[in-house]
């Protein structure tokens, strides 16, 4: 028997409980048609209520109960929509001058299907301290975020809409420099790591995935990797953003740059 839904019900939830529910949803606004990708829809559902998404739609909540309700939802209109506190400025966004931003548009990149990491990196070394990098894209670059954090600098993201954000990297004081090769034996002993995993082996391939797809699907499929099996991954370039990570979450890993766009991970823990 499926549990009551009400306003703060993740759509996760929803349509986990009843697949038709996915497209009751998407049939109420053409801004949920990126639900129809699976990938998209991990990203976006997981956090999104049935308030945020109406809000979303512009319409009232009655509208989610209403193609709900026939699929055989229980509704609790009672409950009321938690309310968002209101995410406060950090210090340096109000101190910034216009001069002390360096805009940075990677919209067309990302479109054209380009990586923009090393144009990114190359721009923050040129970053004084007070100044701030305005990073614009489509959505919330985190694994960037984690990186940069790591190296001193103050992050503020504004959502403007669902498909413009806005991420400041405010340089507080001189920072390390920033470390985006992979570590000296990553490349060695592939065949040896290779031959020990090779009757256990789980595979994604995550070449024709748009950012920040490829990271979120290795990081789902290393939730649920079994202690004995290794993830095999086909890339199209080595994931920078993802190595860190990696490391953080006690994960050893092998690189096997084949030429470019060709590269396959090996990530396994001992």
């Amino acid at each position: 028997m499926m549990k009551p839904i009400n306003a703060n019900t993740k759509i996760a939830r929803i349509i986990k409980e009843h697949p038709d529910a996915l497209e009751a949803i998407i049939n109420i606004s053409s801004k949920f048609e990126t639900y129809r990708n699976p990938l998209l829809r991990k990203v976006f559902v997981g956090r999104t209520t049935l308030a945020m998404a109406a809000e979303m739609a512009g319409c009232e909540m009655t509208v989610f109960f209403n193609k709900l309700k026939p699929l055989g939802f229980e509704i609790d209109q009672a409950i009321l929509p938690v309310e968002e506190q209101t995410k406060k400025l950090p210090a340096f966004i109000t101190q910034l001058s216009k001069e002390q931003i360096i805009d940075f548009d990677v919209r067309e990149l990302l479109a054209s299907g380009k990586d923009p990491l090393n144009l990114i990196l190359n721009k923050i070394k040129i970053v004084q301290s007070g100044q701030a990098l305005k990073i614009i894209n489509t959505f919330e670059p985190v694994p960037l975020i984690k990186m940069l954090e790591n190296q001193g600098f103050a992050v503020y993201s504004d959502v403007i809409s669902d498909d413009l954000v806005e991420t400041y990297f405010h340089k507080k004081t001189e920072t390390e420099a920033i470390s985006t090769t992979p570590k000296a034996s990553a490349s060695n002993g592939w065949d040896e790591v290779m031959d020990r995993y090779k009757d256990n082996l789980v595979t994604v391939d995550v070449r024709q995935l748009e950012m920040p797809l490829p990271m979120h699907t290795i990081l789902t499929e290393l939730d649920k990797l079994p202690r004995d099996k290794a993830l095999f991954v086909y890339h199209k370039r080595i994931p920078v953003f993802l190595l860190p990570e990696l490391a953080d979450q006690k994960f050893e890993y092998r690189i096997n740059e084949i030429s470019d766009g060709n590269v396959q991970l090996l990530i396994y823990k001992n």
